[in-house]
This record gives C-alpha cells, structure tokens and sequence, in this order.
C-alpha cells in the first residue's frame, strides 16, 4: 500500500479554529475505495507547544516544527493575532525559521488571511494569490509585488495555493483531494463532511446578494433544471423562459445569487461532468463530450484546454493510465 500522503497543519497563536480544523475533516474523509486512509494530518506548532484560539481556548498540539519539514503539503490556516504583518513588519523569527524548514517542492497552501503569513515570507512574491477580500486592500499595499485576485474562490499556482475566507478553505481542500485522488474520492469526503462537492476557484468570493429576498424569485430551480439536461444544447433564452423572466432579469438575478454569467455557469458544470465520465467511465471522448454537452470532442478538448490546460486524453490518463495504454 502506497504511504499516506503526509500534511501538516501550523497553528499559530491566535489562529481560527474552525479553519484550523478544516484540513482535518475533509482529508480524514478521503478515503480510497476499501475504506483506507489517504492522508495523514498533523497539527502543529512553530515550539511544539500550545497555542492560544481567537476563541477563547487553547490549542495543544502532539508535533512541533520538524512535521513541516516533513511534510507534502503545508497549510497555514488564519491567525488574527499578527496584525502587524499587513503594516509591514516581519515574521516572527521562530515562524520564519521554521518556514524556511519547509522541503523544496513542498505543496503550500493558506486558508483566508493565512495567505499573509505566506507573503510575509516572501513565498508569493511575483505569484498569483488571493486572501479575504475584506483584507485585499491592505494586503495589495503590504505586498505590492503578489498578483493578488481578490475575486475568486481560491488561485492554484502549482506548488502554492491560497484561498479566501471560511468556505473557500473547504472548496480549496476537496480540490486538492480531487487532484490527487480524483472526483469519486473527492465527492465522498464532501458528503461526509455535508458540503458542496464542487465549486469552481475561479467563482467570485463575494457576491452583494448572496441570499434573495423572500418575495423575489430566484434561479435556483433553473439551475437544478439545468443539471438534469447538460447533455442538451441549452440557450440563455431557455433557461430565461423557465425561470419565467426576461433575459435581462434573469442575467442580473443569476449573476447575483452565483457570481458568474449562466454560459459561465452552464460551462463550469458541463466541465465538471465530463471530468467525472473521464475519470470513472471508458466511454470514448466523443461520447463524454456528448453527454457533457459539448456536443462535439473538439470543443470539449478546447474548454478543457482553456480552463484547465490538458486535453481530456491527458487528463484520463491522470486517472485511469491502464485504459489509456489499452
């Protein structure tokens, strides 16, 4: 049995301990098809010694600095305890020794505001990164030289991923088990942990009005309606008329409530689908195209190329090399 892939948590005094617990939950769900493990997490600190919530408690750990340098994946989850980091002041120099600790091709990833204490170590500098978009105007003047993106869900840089705030840490994690186990895996630890199984990253974090008013009808069942006939050549005017609004109404309301356009939407979920069947079906690329409504191989070849830079022979071949090489 191949080893666990190896993560570690760093709480940092002051950290949030909902986001702290996060990696947690969703890694410790993913399991493989027997039931074993795939992960193993590790909560730690920069001593090895207790550190104190921003809620009230004390967080005692059973690893010190040497499990970020033995880890594959770093996640450093939000502290509100070093404010300081976005006027400019460096890293306390036990954080920063024990950063710098971290192997050479270590995945590193933040959740919310931990993305401050990445760039005040100076991992994200000339890099794309997002953080908390209540935080993003302090953050653009701390750290000039980070390509901040203040409006998606979570930026993927290879070897560095941040997220924004609270729910965006969970999407970010079922990413990462999606990326390493692939969709199966990935949408079992989301119903265990009773969360959405996929958001894309690039979906807007903050949305005016994420929740409509009562008297006001929302796109809600257009959506769920949608799902059920991806495989079909849906228009904006169809999915308009189901909703029973103008086109214009219901291209304000849809973006309102998703933060995106419906074609933005529709696509995402499209793409989605035929990652599944790409993973878990032999179905010829054509056949998943279909179904996926793409209608054609070539336009689900140039989707899967423009969102996600591999072709759907490649990414197959990510998830299933035997029936690839057959």
């Amino acid at each position: 049995m191949p080893a666990l892939h190896r993560i570690a948590v760093l709480a940092l005094e002051g950290v949030a301990p909902f986001e702290l617990g996060m990696p947690s939950r969703v890694f410790g769900n993913a399991r493989a098809e027997d039931g074993g493990s795939l992960y193993e997490v590790t909560v730690c600190t920069v001593d090895g010694l207790p550190v104190a919530s921003d809620a009230g408690f004390t967080v005692g750990v059973g690893a010190g600095p040497e499990a970020l340098a033995a880890a594959d994946t770093v996640i450093v989850p939000p502290t509100h305890a070093m404010p300081g980091l976005l006027r400019g002041e460096p890293l306390p120099p036990a954080l920063a020794d024990a950063l710098a600790a971290i192997r050479p091709g270590t995945r590193v990833v933040s959740i919310c505001t931990g993305s401050e204490v990445l760039a005040a170590a100076g991992l994200l500098d000339g890099r794309p990164a997002t953080t908390h978009w209540g935080h993003a105007p302090e953050f653009q003047r701390a750290f000039p030289r980070v390509k901040l993106d203040e409006d998606v869900l979570f930026v993927d840089d290879g070897d560095i991923l941040t997220s924004a705030g609270v729910a965006a840490g969970i999407d970010l994690c079922l990413y990462l088990v999606r990326a390493d186990h692939g969709t199966a895996v990935a949408n079992r630890a989301a119903r265990m942990c009773v969360v959405p199984p996929w958001r894309d990253g690039g979906q807007a974090q903050y949305i005016d009005r994420p929740v409509p008013e009562p008297t006001v009808a929302t796109t809600t069942a257009t959506r769920a309606w949608a799902l059920e006939r991806l495989a079909q050549p849906l228009t904006l005017a169809e999915l308009a008329a189901h909703a029973r609004m103008s086109l214009r109404t219901f291209t304000r309301r849809f973006r309102d409530e998703v933060g995106m356009t419906p074609v933005q939407w529709l696509t995402g979920q499209r793409l989605d689908l035929a990652r599944q069947l790409l993973e878990s079906s032999d179905l010829p690329v054509d056949l998943v195209a279909h179904r996926s409504g793409f209608g054609s191989a070539s336009s689900l070849r140039q989707h899967m190329r423009a969102t996600l830079g591999i072709s759907p022979i490649a990414y197959r071949r990510t998830y299933r090399p035997a029936l690839v090489e057959a």
